[in-house]
């Protein structure tokens, strides 16, 4: 007895979908969504960027002028660079002392916070006990504190207080770089324990199993480990204290202690500055920007290499064989 299987039907072909056919608008494209359009973001960008340098641009421009004027052009020249020999910048004596002061300053808080602010970083990173959470948080203080009241806060300490050591402390270069220090510890403290984090507690107790001290470890091992951040720390503590006005302003005292960015505050707006003026502040801009660039790069390419390429490797090498 034979079965049969009913197929289905196949259903009928049927003609193509009509296409749908939209309603055109009368608003374009680009006004419907402005923000979905790769071109105008890019023309913000480029305009926003023009509007910031564009200004500086002509600034260091002027300081190739011919004439004594900083808002006609009339031809170039490096008179006020050097040519000059009397009102360049580096034959007038008020301009190689601000540039000469503001370096010194810069070396001093960059040689004094740097170290501090590594040792800050390790010991609040390693602070279990009661009270590091506000000690972690009050280490942030300078970060948003207005500068012209820490610098304010400062001058009262240092003039009115007849309290030892503040009344050791005199106005000039010394109130200048505990000042910048003040404020610039942080920003060490910021970057070192990034760095830190990024690189975990396992390499120095891998040392102290192969029977390293805690200062052996430290000096083998987590140093090397966080130069990158140490190098990159320094020149960023270089370029906020040779470009700090407020702080270094309340605790000067003569002209001597003067530097850039008060030379060219007081003399910006005055009808008798020359084009010299304008070199002087790309002086200011390039040395900041340089800094800020080799911080950059030192921090970005160094801190690529990981610990067992370079100084974990190494050090725990060095303490394998010393246990050895």
């Amino acid at each position: 007895m034979s079965t049969t299987v009913a197929t289905p039907e196949a259903p009928p072909r049927d003609s193509a979908p009509a296409p749908v056919t939209q309603k055109r608008s009368l608003v374009p494209k680009f006004l419907r969504n402005p923000w979905g359009q790769p071109r105008f973001l890019v023309a913000i960008t480029w305009t926003y960027i023009a509007w910031a340098l564009v200004p500086v641009l002509i600034a260091i421009l002027f300081s190739f002028n011919a004439g004594k004027s900083r808002s006609v052009w009339q031809g170039f020249s490096i008179r006020w660079w050097w040519g000059d020999p009397t009102q360049s910048i580096f034959h007038d004596p008020e301009y190689t002392q601000a540039l000469v002061h503001s370096l010194l300053l810069a070396g001093l808080d960059m040689l004094i916070a740097t170290p501090l602010g590594v040792l800050l970083a390790i010991g609040l990173s390693r602070w279990r006990g009661r009270g590091s959470g506000v000690s972690n948080s009050l280490m942030l203080i300078p970060l948003v504190t207005p500068e012209i009241v820490m610098a304010v806060s400062l001058l009262v300490v240092f003039t009115q207080l007849a309290i030892f050591p503040f009344s050791a402390i005199h106005l000039g270069t010394t109130a200048q770089v505990i000042g910048q220090v003040t404020f610039s510890l942080s920003y060490v403290v910021v970057i070192i324990r990034s760095r830190l984090v990024s690189i975990g507690p396992q390499y120095e107790e891998a040392a102290r199993d192969l029977g390293a001290t805690s200062w052996g470890a430290i000096r083998l091992v987590l140093l090397p480990l966080l130069m990158p951040a140490i190098l990159a720390s320094m020149l960023i503590v270089f370029a906020l204290s040779i470009d700090d006005f407020v702080v270094t302003q309340y605790m000067s005292s003569t002209a001597s202690t003067t530097t850039i960015p008060m030379y060219l505050y007081s003399n910006a707006r005055g009808g008798t500055s020359t084009p010299a003026l304008n070199a002087l502040a790309t002086i200011l801009v390039s040395t900041t920007l340089l800094a800020i660039a080799i911080g950059y790069l030192v921090y970005s390419v160094l801190g690529r290499r990981t610990a067992s390429s370079r100084g974990g490797a190494s050090a725990l090498r060095e303490l394998s064989g010393m246990e050895a």
